[in-house]
């Protein structure tokens, strides 16, 4: 069997002839950029997180520089992050010139470790910028009791959510990525800030025009981090979507963590995801093991396509080596980066192929 990592083609099949009418739309309206396509999917978003103001950019990562820029984060400032995570999270602290304070993680959740944050505050730090890394939320709620701003990054958690409530409402700016790959993906790049704060909205929908208000006036310097309508319209005919899609991909997470189970392998040869939250989205559903490296070589030789997420942790990659951070820091980051390998688990998978990807590792790690 060819399994990929994701079946674009199969989530697209039963929304064709909606998905060509949003084209469609749109080239005969001719609002190319912003506009009533944005608005409405801004509305419908922002219902849907469960927040006052959803303000749409051009990617994630745009998101996350964004959001910061409306906190003002700049040169001299700390921000306090995990090193387990997509590049952006740290870049985009970088960029605006200050600098990324890494954390080590959980063991279980790959979260930032909340009881480590306090010993890497200063008072320089700005902000917090915990992960919801996999579509699993982080504990935002201890992480609050420091008084500082949180920024969610929660690019791969749209949906998520846990006791303490709905990801992207949970510090005081949430941020989104509809990268294809995402559970819910737009046709190119495109993100979403939300929040609750009416003030920083207004920041944020300013910056994201270069900064004008009015038209060709700018008080402050922004960017051009608008998100293209015809992207709005492709995830507005998404959208309702989404909550079956979720469903999906965690019942393929049970079935594997129950095929898994079942063939009781050591745990240093297999570590299944726990799923500490009943609103965990599985954007990725990501095994550990002693023989990672080897096990993808054999997917692959199978026709199973895999991920891993990701292979160097960002404290020790070579951008930030002026930061001082050397192998042996931060442990658990650093070893779950030589363990990680995410497996196929979007809701089309089907049972046939969900038992194959299951069959094929437990052969090859029984052996």
């Amino acid at each position: 069997m060819k399994i990929p990592m994701l079946d674009v083609a199969a989530q697209h099949a039963p929304v064709q002839d909606e998905l060509r009418a949003a084209f469609d739309r749109v080239m005969t309206h001719g609002q190319f950029i912003l506009g009533p396509e944005v608005a409405s999917f801004e509305k419908a978003i922002a219902a849907y997180v469960g927040c006052e103001h959803a303000i749409g950019v051009s990617s994630g990562t745009d998101a996350l520089l964004v959001a910061l820029m409306a906190l003002d984060v700049g040169p001299g400032d700390e921000v306090v992050t995990t090193p387990f995570s997509f590049f952006a999270t740290g870049g985009c602290i970088a960029r605006l010139g200050a600098k990324p304070v890494f954390v080590d993680i959980e063991e279980g959740s790959f979260n930032l470790d909340p009881k480590l944050v306090a010993a890497a505050i200063t008072e320089r730090t700005k902000a917090i910028v915990p992960v919801h890394l996999f579509g699993q939320s982080a504990d935002v709620e201890a992480l609050r009791a420091h008084g500082l701003p949180i920024v969610e990054d929660a690019a791969q958690a749209l949906g998520a959510s846990s006791a303490a409530g709905n990801v992207g409402t949970l510090g005081v700016l949430g941020c989104f990525s509809f990268f294809p790959s995402k559970n819910l993906g737009c046709f190119g790049d495109g993100g979403l800030v939300t929040t609750n704060d009416a003030a920083l909205a207004e920041k944020v929908r300013i910056l994201r025009a270069h900064g004008s208000k009015p038209k060709y006036f700018h008080a402050v310097v922004g960017g051009n981090f608008r998100l293209d309508a015809l992207q709005a319209a492709i995830l507005s005919v998404k959208l309702p979507l989404l909550d079956g899609w979720h469903e999906g991909r965690r019942a393929n997470a049970e079935r594997y963590d129950a095929l898994f189970a079942e063939a009781k392998l050591p745990t240093e040869r297999l570590r299944t995801p726990p799923r500490l939250h009943e609103g965990h989205v599985y954007n990725q559903y990501v095994i550990r093991t002693d023989r990672r490296d080897a096990l993808q070589t054999h997917l692959n030789e199978a026709g199973i396509a895999t991920a891993i997420y990701y292979p160097l942790p960002l404290h020790l990659q070579g951008c930030f080596s002026e930061l001082g951070y050397a192998e042996g820091d931060l442990p658990i980051s650093e070893r779950a980066a030589k363990e990680v390998l995410a497996l196929p688990v979007y809701p089309e998978l089907g049972e046939d192929g969900l038992r194959y990807v299951a069959d094929t590792v437990i052969r090859f790690l029984a052996d």
